[in-house]
C-alpha cells in the first residue's frame, strides 16, 4: 500500500488573523511548514467591526452569528474579500502560490440553510459535502488554498458557515488522499485549565478525559463545539488534530493540546 504524502490543515482565526503582527507570523510559519497546507479562517471580529461602521446590528446567540440578508453582504465582503485577499496577498509575498476561494468557487463545500429553530440563524449554512477530489487537484497543480468561512447551496445562494465545522470537514474529505494534520490556530496555547494562566495547559485529550472536562466546566462556551469538531475528524479518518496558537507553530513544529482516539 502506497504511504500517503502528508497535509496540514490550519483553521486559523480570532485575533490571529485581525491584527498584523500575529497575522504576519502566522504567514511566516505557515509559509515554512514542509508539505502540502491548506488554509480555513475566520475573521468574525472584523465583520463585526465593519458591521458597525455600515450600521448593520450584530446579533449573536451562544457565540454563533444570526446572518440576515444585510449581514451576509458583511461577512461576504469581510470573509471572501478583505480577510481572505490580505492573507493571500501576503503568503504570495513569502513565496507560496496562495489561491483564495469560498465553499462556493469550484463547488468546493455544499451546504443547506439551517432549519429555523428556537432560533432563526438566518442565512447560516451547514455543510453537505466538500469535494476533496477537486481540492486535491488544486494542491497537486501547486496551488494553496485560503478558504474563507462561506459556502453555497447549489442553487445561487451564499451561506455564512462556521470555520471550526469548515476546517473539520475538509480534513475529513482530504484524508481520503493524504495523511492529514489538522491544527486549530487562535490566541490561546492550547485547552488550560485556567484560561487565565497559559502555564495550566493541557498536553492531550481522548474522549473520557473530554467528557470530564466538559462536567467539571473546564471547557464551555466555544470551546465545546470546537473540541467536537476536532474529535468528529479524528472519528472520520484524521490522523492528528491539535490546537495551538501561532507560536506552537514555529518552526514546523507542533506543539499545544493534542487530541486523539
Amino acid at each position: 500500500m502506497t504511504k500517503k504524502q502528508t497535509l496540514t490543515l490550519v483553521k486559523v482565526g480570532g485575533k490571529v488573523v485581525e491584527e498584523a503582527e500575529t497575522l504576519a507570523r502566522l504567514l511566516n510559519d505557515f509559509a515554512a511548514m514542509e508539505g502540502a497546507r491548506l488554509l480555513v479562517h475566520g475573521g468574525g471580529r472584523s465583520a463585526t467591526a465593519m458591521a458597525a461602521r455600515l450600521g448593520v446590528e450584530t446579533q449573536m446567540v451562544e457565540g454563533r452569528r444570526v446572518t440576515d440578508a444585510e449581514m451576509l453582504q458583511v461577512v461576504t465582503m469581510v470573509y471572501g474579500g478583505l480577510v481572505n485577499k490580505n492573507i493571500v496577498a501576503g503568503l504570495q509575498a513569502r513565496g507560496v502560490n496562495a489561491l483564495g476561494m469560498t465553499g462556493a468557487d469550484m463547488n468546493i463545500i455544499r451546504s443547506k440553510r439551517r432549519a429555523k429553530g428556537a432560533v432563526d440563524y438566518g442565512f447560516v449554512g451547514d455543510i453537505e459535502q466538500v469535494d476533496g477530489a477537486g481540492l486535491h487537484a488544486l494542491l497537486q497543480a501547486g496551488a494553496l488554498p485560503v478558504i474563507a468561512p462561506l459556502t453555497h447551496d447549489g442553487a445561487g445562494q451564499l451561506l455564512n458557515t462556521n470555520a471550526d465545522t469548515m476546517a473539520s470537514a475538509t480534513a475529513v474529505a482530504l484524508s481520503a488522499f493524504y495523511d492529514v494534520t489538522l491544527v486549530y490556530c487562535f490566541e490561546l496555547p492550547g485547552v488550560l485549565t485556567d484560561v487565565k494562566d497559559p502555564s495550566s495547559l493541557i498536553k492531550e485529550i481522548q474522549p473520557a478525559y473530554y467528557q470530564q472536562l466538559k462536567a467539571e466546566g473546564v471547557v464551555a462556551d466555544g470551546m465545546v463545539p470546537k473540541l467536537d469538531n476536532c474529535f468528529a475528524a479524528l472519528e472520520q479518518g484524521v490522523s492528528r488534530v491539535r490546537i495551538s496558537n501561532v507560536e506552537g507553530l514555529s518552526g514546523g513544529g507542533l506543539s499545544g493540546t493534542l487530541l486523539r482516539l
